[in-house]
């Protein structure tokens, strides 16, 4: 099979919002009237950003997830992507897993690939997305990490370390009940892009980010956009997100029986959740409570936005915490 009859054969398909899509030189998008275009890339390259054990189709389902969670950190619609993929050979078995589970998740949120490249060398990944933002009297409604005021509360949507356990089962770091295995797998593999939440929060949260990295390493990045600082109850970040807000541990009923330090290490410098981490006004916790409940997704306050920079990591108590928790950095790791 030739590159143009693997486009055809499983990445080609009739136009839906797109203008023109797979098949010419350049696609062409009609822009929505009164939005702001949403655009961001994400590379995946096997043996840094994914297993060679994982599936096809929960590999096609990811590189897209990735995406549509920067879309869902703007508050962004998705609208369309491109696909470039390397290749090391044709695997017809391979192609029909990736593109079903890419393009089931780009249906389900009316995402239309419309155009890209493929070539042959190592495995490898890249999708740019488009989305769009709404323009209200003239001011953009797109979540920025900028926006984040002091007296801010903090919040992280679903639950963290559920990836980081599947990593370090896989690493043979740590031994689970296969049950509890499968459902971290799941969460590492397949995860949820949060998009119904970000564009929920329009208009609510102050600032957002979505969590690829490590909960605290993303969260800086906001900190440092918006020039503030933040507190962070650890022991809500713990309990709350790790065990109590379903969780692959708690809903396998799997106690960890680790030491504190390595699972708040999971929680808050695990990463790869891509999961939203945001900022509200404390006066608007009834707003981000709809918000969460609209779009059926949970999220916890975890912490205060504070005056003075950098992270201050507390437990129940008021206490200090200690600790080195980085985040992944693909050129220091």
């Amino acid at each position: 099979m030739g590159e143009f009859d693997l486009i055809a054969t499983y990445f080609k398909r009739p136009v839906r919002q797109a203008v023109l899509g797979v098949g010419d030189d350049c696609a062409l998008l009609q822009p929505t009237p009164g939005t702001q275009l949403a655009i961001s890339s994400d590379m995946l390259v096997e043996g840094r950003h994914f297993l060679s054990t994982v599936s096809p189709e929960r590999l096609g389902h990811k590189a897209l997830a990735v995406n549509l969670s920067d879309l869902a950190a703007c508050g962004a619609t998705p609208r369309a992507f491109t696909l470039a993929l390397a290749l090391p050979r044709v695997d017809a078995a391979w192609l029909a897993g990736f593109s079903k589970g890419l393009l089931a998740l780009a249906d389900a949120h009316g995402c239309e690939l419309i155009g890209g490249d493929t070539t042959q060398g190592p495995l490898n990944i890249c999708i740019t997305v488009l989305g769009d933002v709404p323009v209200m009297n003239g001011k953009s409604q797109a979540l920025l990490r900028s926006g984040a005021q002091v007296g801010d509360d903090i919040y992280v949507s679903g639950n963290l370390g559920d990836a980081r356990l599947a990593l370090e089962v896989f690493r043979g770091h740590q031994q689970v009940p296969a049950s509890v295995f499968e459902q971290a797998r799941l969460r590492m593999e397949q995860p949820t892009p949060r998009v119904a939440l970000g564009q929920a929060l329009r208009g609510i949260a102050s600032a957002a980010i979505d969590v690829s990295d490590g909960f605290l390493g993303d969260l800086l990045h906001v900190l440092q956009a918006s020039q503030v600082g933040a507190r962070i109850d650890t022991d809500i970040a713990t309990n709350l997100i790790a065990v109590r807000a379903g969780s692959t541990w708690a809903s396998a009923g799997f106690d960890p029986k680790m030491d504190d330090a390595r699972a708040l290490r999971w929680v808050l410098a695990g990463g790869d959740d891509y999961e939203l981490v945001f900022t509200a006004a404390a006066a608007d916790r009834d707003q981000v409570a709809q918000a969460a409940a609209q779009s059926a997704t949970v999220v916890t306050r975890v912490g205060t936005i504070e005056a003075a920079p950098g992270i201050r990591l507390m437990d129940g108590h008021g206490k200090s915490v200690s600790g080195h928790f980085p985040s992944f950095d693909h050129f220091q790791s």
